[in-house]
């Protein structure tokens, strides 16, 4: 970064399929009778793990000999330390860029796709051969930077959820959770499948899904706009619980309101990631609303 004599470069990747298959058969072979049986070719992903190799091969050359350096594994993201002038590159798909999002108080992130057409490179937009001059132009505090809204669920004994895409509040198990819902429009008892809410980095996954399916009028948030949408799943009529509040927008400012009423199971997540989840127990309340952090992610050069 401008001003950093030394600066350090941060490689975040994750095992490919191929390694993770590896660990799992013991053996190439056995790893290829697993995939036969399921009619895909291993040719194919051992040409993405060649490609993912090859790619972390040119990020990690393209990194000046005299910087400092960090290789971090996705899994291990909870507990490494990330210095306010770090620059970051994942290695991977646009999933990986999210995954550490939540770790980042405005460290810049380069994301780096080894095959854009995986995953329509939405976070991951760039080459391994642009990443030496972004590394050098980001270092130097000269890069392009486009600057992604996040969401935060807090509970009122402090615990915290940051996502880039989005939260959801409900039960572990994706069935039937009671809640008290206070929208800036007003409250209501439910009872339904949980609450999603997304920014408008989200709005191009699980959100985009629920709109397009239940043909929403809510107009889905740009990923730089200070704001958020949220969604009520399947929200059941029933005497005691509600159905007239079921999506709506979280401006700038506002908060989107769950008082869990579960007696077990109620969990928030965010960004798909169950395992991160924290409890929501009766009574506890959880607030959303647009996050302080900002993911900065690079532009082309």
């Amino acid at each position: 970064m401008a001003g950093t004599s030394v600066p350090r470069i941060v490689v975040v990747a994750r095992p490919t399929e191929y390694a993770a298959l590896l660990v799992r058969h013991g053996t190439r072979e056995q790893a290829r009778f697993f995939l036969d049986m399921r009619g895909r070719s291993i040719d194919e992903v051992e040409a993405r793990d060649a490609a993912h190799r090859s790619a972390l091969g040119i990020v990690s050359a393209a990194i000046p000999s005299d910087w400092r350096r960090a290789r971090v594994a996705r899994s291990d993201l909870d507990r490494f330390l990330f210095e306010p002038s770090d620059v970051v590159v994942t290695v991977g798909p646009s999933g990986l860029v999210a995954n550490v999002a939540k770790y980042l108080d405005g460290q810049p992130v380069i994301g780096v796709s080894p095959d854009a057409g995986i995953d329509g490179a939405v976070l991951a937009r760039h080459a391994p051969a642009a990443a030496a001059a972004l590394i050098r132009l980001t270092a130097e505090g000269r890069a392009r930077v486009e600057e992604r809204t996040m969401v935060e669920a807090v509970l009122d004994d402090g615990q915290r959820v940051l996502a880039l895409n989005e939260v959801f509040l409900g039960h572990a198990s994706h069935q039937s959770a009671r809640y008290l819902l206070r929208s800036p429009d007003g409250g209501e008892h439910q009872s339904s499948s949980g609450i999603v809410v997304t920014t408008g980095t989200g709005a191009t996954g699980w959100g985009r899904s629920i709109v397009l399916e239940r043909h929403s009028p809510v107009t889905m948030p740009l990923p730089e706009e200070h704001a958020l949408a949220w969604f009520v799943r399947e929200a059941w009529p029933a005497p005691a619980f509600g159905t007239g509040r079921t999506e709506g927008r979280v401006e700038a400012g506002e908060t989107l309101e769950v008082v869990s009423e579960l007696d077990e199971g109620g969990v928030v997540f965010g960004d798909g990631i169950e395992q991160d989840r924290i409890d929501f127990g009766w009574g506890v309340l959880a607030r959303v609303k647009v996050a302080r952090e900002r993911l900065r992610l690079v532009e082309a050069a």
